[in-house]
């Protein structure tokens, strides 16, 4: 008896090992230089707040919105003008499709309208049940009948590939809570 036992220990000790989860603070992957950082398994905890040297705002500590902003300033040397609010809050319902968003200083575009998304294109989910402050990501690849995003705050996944629908005239990343996507063009007259 006393073997089996010493078997199970060492079994649970090794198999233990092998599956534990992250530290928070640790890379899981980067996106042309940026860095994305692992939170823990629960999506509203909160690490601090993160800044640039210039104390520009990136956000509360590995959130979603954080990565974004990060990625947007180191490598796209974009600036929010306001930079608080929920990954939700990144997206102005009160515009029409294809309109400046003088928040965060980017052309907005709704969701299942006539214009595809991009690479770099920040896009944004709204609320939904269990989660009051939406999400947001960058997309990194357009392919044909796919968009993939990269985000942070989603446990150890830091990619994901989501349907891209053609229909008509009309483009749809295939996810009813996605509200749209932000992105950087040369501001409007």
């Amino acid at each position: 008896m006393k073997y089996y036992t010493f078997v199970f220990l060492i079994t649970l000790v090794f198999w233990g090992f092998g599956h534990r989860e992250p530290e928070i603070g640790t890379v899981l992957d980067n996106l042309n230089g940026i860095n994305v950082y692992y939170n823990g398994p629960v999506f509203s905890k909160v690490q601090g707040r993160n800044t640039s040297e210039d104390g520009y705002n990136f956000g509360l500590k590995f959130q979603c919105v954080e990565f974004v902003k990060r990625y947007y300033y180191y490598h796209l040397n974009h600036k929010m003008p306001n930079t608080y609010g929920h990954a939700k809050d990144m997206f102005d319902r009160t515009l029409p499709d294809k309109a400046f968003n003088r928040k965060r200083g980017l052309m907005q575009y709704r969701n299942v309208r006539e214009y595809k998304p991009a690479v770099n294109d920040i896009l944004i989910y709204d609320a939904y049940a269990g989660n009051a402050f939406g999400h947001i990501a960058i997309i990194s690849k357009v392919g044909n009948g796919y968009v993939e995003i990269v985000h942070q705050n989603m446990g150890k996944e830091s990619r994901r590939t989501l349907n891209l629908v053609n229909f008509e005239s009309y483009w749809t990343v295939a996810d009813y809570h996605i509200l749209g996507w932000l992105r950087k063009e040369p501001v409007p007259n």
